[in-house]
């Protein structure tokens, strides 16, 4: 080869070489453009379509145990629950207790059960069984604090804050005297509360929890925590707190205040629904499209500190209820709503649940059997996104639709204490339609008119 023949051939090497190194890095800095999803939790496969129930134990029955507890899985079951939530389960503190009986948020022993609601070995076999219905079971944990009498007190006093005398105090600023704050600055209450944990679910196979007040706690510890959980199954997490940043790594759902405020605004305080459509805009458009919210009429704090479901939402509950069902999210069932729970139960003492009647049991069935079996209203994104139906009463009538696959919903809600004749844009909705709730055959052909109740609903389904 000739001196010139190599240095064209060097030349043309240098160019390729060059080329193939623009093409590189054209295509890392394209890759820097890409969208990334968000939530990297993996929601457990049942969760796609899953709904959820909330059982205060104590109040549940006369004798308040796990075993009384069974008698009631089947109708449950039937109502179409798929993930039951049992309040905490540990022994309550005594030092400084509230009633008679204590909050069971005030955790005397991490590794023990409450002996007013039975053994270990009760408490074993109601996950059992639970599963056996092909249900699943998540226990309410208690991470933030302690009762003061916890045993760690003693042993580990530096897992705790101080006051600036250096002594022991409730969550700052907070008024729950029977309990004392963790500092989650110290690596050991992190390992600790971590490997109790995992514990319950390597011990009694649980399937998750629900963590109160968990955005009192650092983010971190929760995504070690559960990547740990997930070595050993995988979890279903539920925090107690409205925030993104949980949603990455370590929950698949947080609650939705904001929803459940946002109703009671319109329906007990008699405002105007801005709040509501801004929340709906909201929801589709800036949180996680795979984050999970959970949607509720009622739970124990709302029902503890806030009133009853009747006093919050008036006429405007079945309603309230169907909206739960249908927007984006996993519907809540606080034990006992099924029932009319129609006020307070005491949070310290016994306050049995009247199990005499069912008015609205059947409620929840038809919309339960719906989510479970229409594609639209499953949870995050294997569901559909809320597309707003357009009318000429905004002010009034929410409606809107979600699609996914073959599959599709219609809520229409006269979300007012008025009646209305409302005009629906529904061009891109034609076709016909089963109301849900009365099996009746609706065409839609655009701009349709319905003659709506105060509170009146429908929930077209194809």
């Amino acid at each position: 080869m000739t001196t010139y023949s190599k240095t064209l051939t060097l030349f043309l090497a240098c160019i390729v070489s060059s080329c193939l190194k623009n093409e590189e890095a054209s295509t890392n800095n394209d890759l820097k453009y890409q969208p990334k999803e968000f939530v990297e939790v993996q929601h457990p496969k049942w969760a796609k379509n899953a709904t959820i129930y909330e059982a205060n134990i104590r109040q549940f029955t006369p004798e308040g145990t796990f075993k009384a507890f069974e008698s009631h899985l089947p109708r449950i079951k039937a109502m179409g629950i798929d993930i039951i939530w049992l309040m905490p389960i540990h022994p309550i503190g005594v030092e400084k207790r509230k009633g008679t009986l204590g909050s069971e948020y005030s955790v005397k022993d991490y590794y023990g059960i409450n002996p007013e609601f039975g053994t270990k070995e009760d408490f074993e076999a109601l996950v059992d069984k639970i599963h056996s219905m092909g249900m699943y079971v998540i226990v309410d944990w208690v991470a933030n604090h302690s009762s003061w009498d916890n045993q760690l007190a003693k042993d580990h006093p530096d897992w705790y804050t101080k006051t600036e005398e250096g002594n022991f105090q409730p969550t700052p600023w907070y008024d729950w005297d029977d309990v004392i704050d963790f500092d989650y600055e110290k690596p050991g209450i992190r390992k600790y509360m971590t490997e109790a944990l995992v514990y319950w679910v390597k011990e009694c196979d649980i399937d998750g929890y629900r963590c109160d007040t968990a955005g009192f706690l650092p983010t971190d510890f929760w995504n070690n925590a559960r990547a740990e959980l997930d070595a050993v199954k995988p979890v279903f997490m539920l925090a107690e707190w409205e925030s993104r940043d949980l949603h990455q790594k370590a929950f698949d759902m947080t609650y939705s205040w904001t929803f459940f405020d946002k109703m009671v605004a319109v329906t007990r305080d008699k405002k105007n629904m801005g709040g509501l459509v801004e929340y709906m805009a909201h929801d589709v458009s800036t949180f996680p499209r795979d984050g999970y919210r959970m949607l509720f009429t009622d739970n124990h704090d709302m029902n503890s500190w806030n009133h009853n479901m009747f006093y919050n939402f008036g006429d405007g509950l079945e309603a309230s209820m169907v909206l739960c069902g249908t927007v984006n999210g996993m519907p809540l069932v606080y034990g006992g709503q099924e029932a009319g729970l129609n006020r307070s139960l005491k949070f310290f003492d016994k306050d049995l649940i009247d199990w005499s009647k069912f008015p609205y049991e059947g409620l929840f069935k038809k919309l339960f059997a719906l989510k479970h079996k229409n594609h639209a209203l499953w949870n995050g994104k294997d569901g559909g996104v809320m597309v707003r139906i357009y009318s000429d009463k905004m002010e009034q009538v929410i409606s809107f639709s979600r699609t996914k696959d073959n599959d599709k919903v219609i809520p229409i809600i006269n979300y007012s204490d008025k009646s209305v004749t409302v005009k629906l844009n529904t061009g891109n909705q034609k076709g016909t339609y089963t109301e849900l709730f009365s099996g009746e055959k609706i065409t839609l052909k655009g701009d349709d008119v319905f003659e709506m109740k105060p509170w009146q609903y429908l929930v077209l389904v194809k």
